[in-house]
């Protein structure tokens, strides 16, 4: 296994940004910039053991900092997902945070973890290599309580999966949330309306207007949500207009509930043309699925590729939405003191 440090560019402040790009004896890797803890690519084979990229990235650095396209490989925070009128209350104290949506928060404010820099360290280990990366979200920062302090360890093995952990600790009570915003496409080319998708659930969170929760959770039977068993993404969309939700986003953008808040198997994708498969396993209680339906040309991506919609689909491994203002949902308090940690893998071979 290696580890390669390459200078890409320097922030605003005049301060390096490094891509690091982790690989192992197979030939496989995975590259992170410490920009925005983004993961830049996935490099893995397929049937006929072609290397190629399978995640959505921008081609040119300073994209990153103006995203057109979603946040593609983003560590996100503080706070991922939308919060409804930029506001909540905690311990009697109600919070305003930045609104960069509307009248709503989404993915931590206007600039949140994903346009950040961070310090960051390497280490090799026999059977993987790790990069760690470092940030402190000061006090009031989008306008969240206390100094929260942020390690996420990217990890990529031998057997071609990808592990990133989440750490923070806050010195006074918060309100946390991470994800990364990777888009995959198993074939590395157009759209992914042909892949298969697997998300072992069955609930989603209902919304209503700005993709807000109601409070309530829909059962996914009956239903095109219902994705337990393999689902090629092409006949679900046509299932559309058979749930206002559905119709109302116009593909999927919806956060399902996990059975467990044990580290599990959650999610599986698969791309018949180059047998490409991915499982997604994590310990945290949704994933949103996003099927990239808002992506959009006029912005080039990989070896120069637009963008298109339905080209990169999204498992965001979190807590739901609005999480601060759902008492019925699973909490996303931080207190003082105490460690948040979580564990989400990507894990590619071939069917």
């Amino acid at each position: 296994m290696s580890i390669i440090i390459k200078n890409i560019g320097k922030d605003k402040i005049g301060r390096a940004i490094d891509s690091i790009t982790l690989k192992n004896a197979n030939g496989a890797s995975a590259t992170i910039m410490n920009f925005g803890a983004t993961l830049l690519s996935v490099c893995v084979p397929d049937k006929d053991n072609n290397f190629s990229n399978v995640c959505l990235r921008y081609q040119n650095l300073s994209d990153y900092d103006r995203p057109k396209n979603g946040y593609p490989g983003a560590t996100v925070g503080r706070f991922a997902n939308r919060i409804a009128n930029g506001s909540f209350v905690l311990n009697g104290k109600e919070y305003n945070i930045t609104r960069n949506e509307g009248n709503n928060t989404l993915h931590g404010g206007a600039l949140g973890f994903g346009r950040q820099w961070w310090a960051y360290e390497c280490s090799e280990g026999k059977d993987a290599n790790a990069v760690h990366l470092h940030y402190t979200s000061h006090n009031g920062e989008e306008g969240f309580p206390g100094n929260l302090r942020v390690q996420v360890v990217y990890l990529f093995t031998e057997n071609n999966e990808l592990q990133i952990n989440y750490m923070a600790t806050c010195d006074e009570d918060t309100v946390i949330n991470l994800t990364n915003h990777s888009y995959f496409n198993l074939a590395n080319s157009g759209d992914c309306l042909n892949h298969e998708v697997q998300i072992i659930s069955d609930a989603i969170v209902e919304t209503g207007d700005g993709l807000i929760p109601t409070g309530k959770f829909l059962t996914v039977k009956n239903t095109p949500y219902d994705l337990n068993n393999f689902t090629k993404l092409s006949d679900a969309i046509l299932k559309k207009d058979s749930h206002p939700i559905m119709a109302r986003d116009n593909g999927f953008d919806v956060s399902y509930h996990l059975k467990t808040s044990e580290y599990q198997h959650a999610v599986t994708l698969r791309c018949p043309d180059t047998r490409r498969i991915m499982k997604v396993y994590t310990d945290q209680p949704a994933v949103q699925f996003y099927s990239g339906q808002g992506l959009k040309g006029g912005c080039v991506g990989d070896k120069g590729k637009d963008f298109v919609p339905f080209g990169g689909l999204a498992f965001e491994t979190q807590h739901h939405p609005d999480s601060v203002n759902q008492p019925e949902f699973p909490s996303t308090v931080l207190r003082k003191g105490d460690v948040f940690s979580s564990t989400t893998s990507y894990a590619f071979s071939i069917y």
